[in-house]
């Protein structure tokens, strides 16, 4: 049996932990008040996390999944101290890498996406104790960022320091993510602790009533300027709206009013299910709550570390599908449409509760971990408005207007604008920091288990569905790079770049090809007319999730500048563009170019397209690439030679420099990395395109070609 150490806690007893840092001010000015606190929340965060991995009582806990679309929780450990270091470089706050190996495995792959590699094939996953020996490592950089690194107050979005906080939010996510993931993993792999300790009120359910919620606005998000606590991307920008009287149920559904659905056939019935709950019924056949267990002596519930009586006073915990099945049943049944609310319509709820931070809830696992009765805590005429369990609500995630990522977190929420993501609003038991804040805008897959539950309305309108359209103007104008018209007769980049290598090739093997910071996927999909096999691989999950709608068969739709506020809607497919037939061929994935995982390899063909001018240490992407090519594979790159301090520091460019009074150009560069292992061949030349800004502005570049073929 393997555990990880637990210097901060013991198996028996009471809990030594740290008392979570609820809310960290960061519109602070003095430096002292405000490291001491950081530092608390941290280290708060961060034993909560190695306490929660206490429960497994067994080797197999940690590398046997708890379910199929899931990591085994070995990975989990790994992955949130692995994204420290990760947005640690990018903010340039530490200099070099802990230990990539694990920081590329440990890196990717939590949302059930579809470039996510959950294939246990391409991992040997470390022991328990290499992980913790590594978390201790990236707990002793940390704290000595926090107590060392030179600090300007406040923290903002633009703050170096706003990554640290990011890292502990994140990790306060995966405290929550990862309890889900040990309730669904074998009883017999878990054991109590008393660091996590479950609420032990229970009783009858009470009985669910109405109130009324007036008319009224909703004004919602953040501003970007000077934020008193941290935020993600989603929350900030603006959004207002109108909206109409319904009615509310003054309870969560508890299990006991639950129970009536289930007793009613409410699983075998067709009817309760829209098209998505149904495939999902197909595929996990279920017949009851997931948490519940069935027996002689009835029905029991399934708690993180323990099987108890079935508390029916505590609030149901299901799916998006099967909450929105239950109010379908409850319409058919009263004769009054019941659904879900909308995020409007919940943040109507809160204002007529009353709730304010600081109020008293089901929050922070200051109540024990997990729920409680559903009328323990009033919030005006409501109860649990806040905390308790998550509520699933009928809106997918979108943007707010003015919406931005964070440029060192480009794809918290922007994969997940694809109308399968619903909001959950209120936090749970366990919940803190961000999660228990009015403004976060959480998201998951409707078939997702969260410690989520629901409450519904009655209203007649229906909630309405925002337009889930690219509207991010970079990735926007990629699309259109990628897959829109050509102008002033040059033609499409990646169409050109691909006859080339055509033309170089020749007769050499094409079984796999690797096309690397592909963007938004057209040279993958043009390969993938000539090799057997393509891998299209970009740092951004946003310009990944261009390649995976198409490889999916759905169209891209993105809007393009025509002036100032001028938009205008475009639609790509493959059909439309001669590619049918290639999405069998492909595969997209998310990856550091710096520190790919070790599945990729084995390729005749790699092409860098305007790539190693992006990267952090292109050297570093050299030097590794030959590893990824079979002998005699070749080299394709691309390169318009546009260096700069932003992307790459300065000490790591491979040319655009004078050294010793003697021009050093990025073809010398490549020379002196690739020459001791490659033959360079297939002489040079340029290919050039054109990238539209707006109906009237265009940028012209040329990008300089060299192919490299490995020799040894």
């Amino acid at each position: 049996m393997a555990t990880s150490k637990a210097s901060h806690s013991t198996e028996s007893g009471s809990s030594a932990l740290r008392p979570y840092i609820h809310r960290l001010p960061l519109d602070q000015s003095d430096p002292k008040k405000f490291r001491k606190e950081l530092k608390e929340s941290f280290l708060s965060t961060y034993d909560r996390y190695e306490s929660l991995f206490q429960t497994l009582a067994d080797r197999r806990a940690w590398y046997e999944r708890a379910i199929p679309l899931r990591h085994p929780l070995i990975f989990y450990y790994g992955h949130t101290a692995t994204f420290f270091i990760n947005k640690l470089l990018l903010a340039r706050l530490v200099e070099k890498r802990v230990d990539p190996h694990m920081e590329s495995i440990f890196a990717i792959g939590v949302d059930e996406m579809s470039w996510d590699d959950l294939n246990d094939a391409h991992y040997d996953w470390p022991e328990v104790e290499r992980v913790q020996a590594y978390r201790d490592e990236i707990r002793r950089i940390v704290l000595g960022i926090i107590d060392e690194a030179p600090l300007t107050l406040p923290v903002n979005w633009e703050h170096p320091w706003w990554t640290i906080v990011m890292g502990i939010e994140h990790e306060r996510i995966h405290v929550e993510t990862s309890s889900v993931l040990i309730r669904q993993q074998k009883l017999e792999f878990i054991r109590p602790h008393p660091d996590w300790k479950a609420n032990q009120s229970s009783g009858p359910a009470p009985q669910n009533s109405l109130v009324e919620i007036p008319a009224g606005t909703v004004v919602l998000g953040r501003s970007r300027k000077n934020p008193r606590l941290y935020g993600w991307d989603n929350e900030f920008g603006t959004h207002a709206d109108e909206t109409p009287a319904f009615q509310a149920s003054r309870l969560l559904v508890s299990n006991g009013e639950y129970l009536n659905f289930v007793e009613a056939g409410g699983y075998k019935n067709g009817e309760f299910w829209d098209e998505e709950g149904v495939e999902w019924l197909g595929y996990s056949k279920a017949t009851h709550p997931e948490f519940w267990v069935p027996g002689g002596e009835g029905w029991r519930l399934r708690l993180m570390t323990e099987v108890v009586a079935m508390p029916w006073n505590w609030p149901v915990e299901v799916n998006a599908h099967e909450a929105r099945a239950f109010c379908r049943w409850k319409s058919v049944s009263e004769g009054r449409r019941v659904r879900l609310p909308s995020e409007d319509e919940w943040h109507r709820m809160l204002a007529v509760s009353g709730w304010k931070p600081g109020d008293d809830a089901n929050l922070h696992l200051d109540h024990g971990a997990s729920s409680t009765p559903v009328d323990g805590f009033a919030h005006g005429p409501f109860f649990d408005m806040v905390g308790n369990v998550w509520q699933w609500t009928e809106t997918p995630i979108y943007p707010f207007d003015g919406f931005e990522v964070h440029p060192y977190y480009d794809d918290f929420t922007t994969p997940t604008f694809d109308d399968r993501h619903a909001i959950i609003k209120g936090g749970a038991w366990i919940s803190s920091g961000n999660e228990a804040e009015p403004d976060s805008r959480y998201a998951f897959r409707r078939h997702f288990f969260q410690h989520a539950g629901f409450r519904y309305i009655v209203a007649e309108n229906a909630p309405p569905a925002p337009l889930q359209c690219e509207t991010d103007r970079m990735l926007s104008d990629y699309a259109e790079f990628h897959y829109g018209a050509t102008h002033f007769g040059v033609p499409n980049f990646q169409e050109a770049l691909v006859q080339k290598a055509l033309a170089v090739l020749g007769n050499t093997p094409k079984r796999r090809a690797l096309d690397i910071g592909c963007a938004s996927g057209r040279a993958t999909f043009e390969l993938a007319r000539h090799f057997d096999f393509v891998t299209g691989l970009d740092f951004s999950a946003r310009f990944i999730r261009h390649g995976v709608t198409l490889a999916q068969g759905l169209p891209l739709r993105y809007q393009i500048v025509k002036e100032g506020e001028l938009v205008e809607l475009r639609e790509a497919t493959l059909a439309g563009l001669g590619l049918e037939g290639v999405e069998e061929k492909v595969e997209f994935f998310q990856s550091d170019a710096c520190n790919l995982k070790p599945q990729f390899g084995d390729y005749d063909f790699v092409l860098a397209a305007n790539l190693i001018e992006c990267l952090y240490d292109p050297l570093k992407f050299l030097a590794a690439i030959r590893g990824r090519m079979k002998v005699g594979g070749i080299l394709m790159v691309a390169t318009p030679g546009t260096w700069s301090i932003e992307q790459t520091p300065r000490e790591n460019w491979l040319g655009g420099f004078k050294r010793d009074g003697r021009e050093v150009t990025t073809r010398d560069g490549l020379h002196a990395a690739l020459d001791a292992h490659f033959e360079s061949f297939g002489g040079v030349s340029e290919i050039p395109y054109v990238f539209r800004e707006a109906q009237r502005a265009f940028q012209h570049g040329v990008s300089e070609v060299t192919f490299w073929k490995r020799l040894s």
